[in-house]
């Protein structure tokens, strides 16, 4: 097996600015309704080592992409004290929004700047697999991190809307087994995992064409 080593570290370099921007944006809005906790933690910085998580940041999405699945993944939590917050849980759910949107924004504007430069169309070597990955890496870590399986952002904002004893239910699956789940997902359902997500991700891709006026 040939090892693509111009491809790892092109991958790994989306990976990091991803998920840097990723974890900033959840810092920025905590801050923003009032929580101070990440700020005096140090994670509202640009430093990858306060962010990333080597499992779930390098490991996962680096052998995801040796083997050909969508690319997906996580960073270390940032602290946030929701007591702090305005707008109780609906200030919850708005910092746990903020990381998967700032991926999706992140792939659109790739993905429009790569299709009006003909990025996509006429392979150009660096800048083709850049941009590129700079979608779906990040549409990965959109798709990943939205479902709504406690402790993953998707997860915040069910929490918002659900009844006091889905959310008791909730927190309790999150203070006991909440990682445990992301790892069956990630390990032993791998594969249910990428078809769901890779489902997802052409059915975004989709409406980023429609956009462009492709359909």
């Amino acid at each position: 097996m040939q090892i693509d080593v111009l491809g790892i570290v092109i991958v790994l370099g989306v990976i990091l600015v991803s998920m840097i921007l990723h974890e900033l944006a959840h810092g920025l809005v905590a801050y923003a309704l009032g929580d101070t906790t990440a700020k005096e933690e140090g994670r509202l910085t640009l430093n990858p080592i306060k962010h990333i998580d080597p499992v779930f940041s390098v490991a996962v999405p680096l052998i995801l992409y040796l083997t050909g699945g969508p690319i997906f993944g996580g960073a270390k939590p940032v602290p946030v004290n929701s007591r702090n917050l305005k707008f109780g849980v609906w200030g919850m759910a708005l910092v746990a929004i903020a990381g998967p949107l700032t991926n999706f924004i992140l792939a659109l504007v790739a993905f429009l700047i790569g299709y009006n430069l003909g990025i996509f169309t006429t392979y150009s070597g660096v800048a083709t697999e850049i941009f590129v990955n700079l979608v779906m890496v990040n549409l990965g870590f959109f798709v990943f991190n939205i479902l709504p399986i406690p402790p993953l952002d998707g997860s915040r904002v069910l929490y918002a809307i659900a009844p006091d004893g889905a959310r008791e239910v909730m927190e309790r699956i999150e203070r006991t087994a909440g990682l445990f789940l992301v790892l069956i997902l990630v390990v032993v359902l791998s594969s249910v995992l990428s078809r769901l997500l890779s489902g997802m991700i052409g059915g975004i891709l989709n409406f980023f064409y429609m956009l462009v006026g492709i359909s």
